[in-house]
């Protein structure tokens, strides 16, 4: 976790008149048109009305007031990961400490009325195998919508645990899935609500699975699983089965590689896409790949990317995607391992 104590202290008295809708408007402006287009993509479409009226009859705004509203999104951000991390007392003790008692109790009581107010939150406070047995009897497309909302690991061992005719159309619905309406996640709350006892308020519309969150339940599923539904998954959907593939494994987790696999699928490489693919890479896994070539090699890397200039992100971006698909290559052949955990699949003999 970043140091907080470097931070400036906030100027509160700039934006303690301005409403909730008036912060968020300062924040989309700051991030930019571009980054603001992608967290419009998540928002309903009446949140998505209410800040863009706002940005639009915003007008002028000091530093103080900018300031103000990103440094609250920061520790409201934070509290939101550490609360979903750690839970409630290790957010509390590390908010108290960086900020003090009043201001973590503050960010605290609004991020928990969010949580709380999130549909399906309780299953996920709940027991695993309560979860399990409720999903057993339940369609594909409902077991989606409910993973949909839950941690990725959750989801995933729910599905482990699915029988085998319902875990390809499950993950399958959960690819598929875009909006879902208000009355569709009623209908199933109220029957989960029958079941727990426990009151759900409805949301909007919200994006919801979609091909990135099945890939990173996928990522999260033991081997052997993984390998099932896919090989299933290619017989009914062969292109639905490939677009998931592609988001499993992204060019930084190579960083969670061994040397061995490393070495493995560098001989396999195009020097130039090396080149291109460490261009934006970090120093740690720029040393990673060359501690794993020859001298003789990394010596040349060196070189090619010391006198290759002028390379567009989209070329570096396409080196770095045709390397992944070389790994994913080789891992389909057993040549090497990609380490996800889950089983003991991954277990070279």
């Amino acid at each position: 976790m970043a140091d907080n104590s470097t931070r400036s202290k906030p100027n509160v008295s700039a934006t303690q008149w301005m409403t909730s809708k008036q912060k968020a408007a300062l924040v989309i402006i700051s991030l930019g048109a571009d980054r603001a287009s992608e967290i419009y993509k998540y928002l309903p479409e009446r949140d998505i009305e209410e800040i863009t009226y706002e940005v639009a009859k915003l007008g002028q705004s000091t530093n103080s007031q900018v300031e103000g509203a990103l440094d609250e999104f920061y520790r409201l951000c934070l509290t939101h990961k550490m609360m979903s991390d750690g839970g409630l007392e290790y957010a509390r003790n590390v908010l108290e400490k960086a900020f003090g008692e009043a201001t973590a109790r503050n960010l605290l009581d609004k991020v928990s009325k969010t949580l709380q107010s999130r549909p399906f939150n309780f299953l996920s406070q709940g027991d695993p195998q309560a979860l399990i047995s409720l999903m057993q009897n339940e369609r594909p497309q409902v077991i989606a919508l409910i993973l949909s909302y839950l941690d990725a690991n959750l989801a995933a061992n729910v599905i482990a645990n699915l029988p085998e005719d319902k875990r390809l159309d499950t993950v399958s619905a959960m690819a598929k899935m875009d909006r879902v309406s208000p009355e569709a996640i009623s209908l199933v709350e109220n029957e989960m609500r029958r079941k727990y006892n426990t009151i759900i308020t409805s949301e909007d519309n919200m994006n919801l699975g979609g091909l990135d969150f099945a890939a990173d339940v996928m990522n999260n599923m033991d081997r052997s699983t993984e390998k099932k539904i896919f090989d299933d998954m290619n017989e009914i959907d062969a292109e639905l089965a490939a677009d998931i593939k592609q988001r499993m494994f992204v060019f930084e987790d190579i960083m969670g590689m061994d040397d061995r696999s490393i070495q493995r699928f560098i001989r396999e490489c195009d020097a130039k896409d090396i080149v291109y693919a460490l261009k934006t890479a970090t120093d740690d896994m720029k040393q990673l790949f060359l501690r794993n070539m020859s001298k003789r090699m990394a010596e040349s890397i060196v070189s090619d990317m010391e006198t290759t200039t002028h390379v567009r992100l989209k070329d570096v971006e396409n080196a770095q995607q045709k390397i992944v698909n070389l790994i994913r290559q080789l891992e389909d052949q057993g040549e090497l391992v990609i380490n996800k955990g889950g089983g003991s699949d991954d277990i070279l003999v």
